[in-house]
C-alpha cells in the first residue's frame, strides 16, 4: 500500500531537498521565499489541470492532479509537518460534518454539501481540526 507522505519524504532525501533544507533554516526571507516558489508550482500545476480539461486530455487530467498533490504534499514535508497526522484531523472533520446545502454556494450537481453542525441543529457544536504542535518550521519561516 502506497504512503504518499514517506515516498515524498525518501524523495526529498534522495534529492538533497531535505539536507539543503537544514543548511539553509535559519534563512528566514530564503525560507518564506521558497515557501512561495513551492505554492506557486501548486498554482502552476492546477492551472496545466485545468487547461487540459478544456483540452480533453485525460492523462494530462491524471497528471496534474497527482502533480499538484505532489508540491502539496511535498511542501508539507519540507517545512516538516506531519502530513498523515494532519490528514487525520481534516478527515476526521469533515466526516463529522452533516449533509445540507449552502445557499451562499452555487451547486448545480444534486450532491450535498459539509455542514457543520450546530448546537441548535444538532444538539454539539462542529469543532474545526487544530494543527497546533504539528507546525513544522513555518513559525521559524511565516
Amino acid at each position: 500500500m502506497a504512503d504518499w507522505a514517506h515516498d515524498m519524504h525518501m524523495m526529498h532525501h534522495k534529492f538533497g531537498v531535505m539536507h539543503w533544507m537544514e543548511k539553509n533554516k535559519d534563512n528566514k526571507e530564503l525560507m518564506e521565499t521558497y515557501l512561495r516558489f513551492r505554492l506557486d508550482m501548486c498554482q502552476e500545476e492546477l492551472t496545466e489541470t485545468k487547461d487540459a480539461v478544456d483540452a480533453k486530455d485525460p492523462e494530462e487530467v491524471v497528471d496534474g492532479l497527482i502533480d499538484l498533490m505532489v508540491f502539496a504534499l511535498g511542501t508539507l514535508d519540507i517545512m516538516g509537518v506531519d502530513a498523515n497526522a494532519a490528514w487525520d484531523k481534516v478527515y476526521y472533520a469533515n466526516m463529522t460534518k452533516e449533509s445540507g446545502v449552502k445557499p451562499e454556494r452555487k451547486n448545480p450537481f444534486g450532491l450535498p454539501d459539509l455542514i457543520k453542525p450546530t448546537m441548535a441543529t444538532h444538539g454539539y457544536d462542529w469543532t474545526a481540526p487544530t494543527h497546533e504542535g504539528n507546525h513544522g518550521n513555518l513559525p521559524n519561516i511565516l
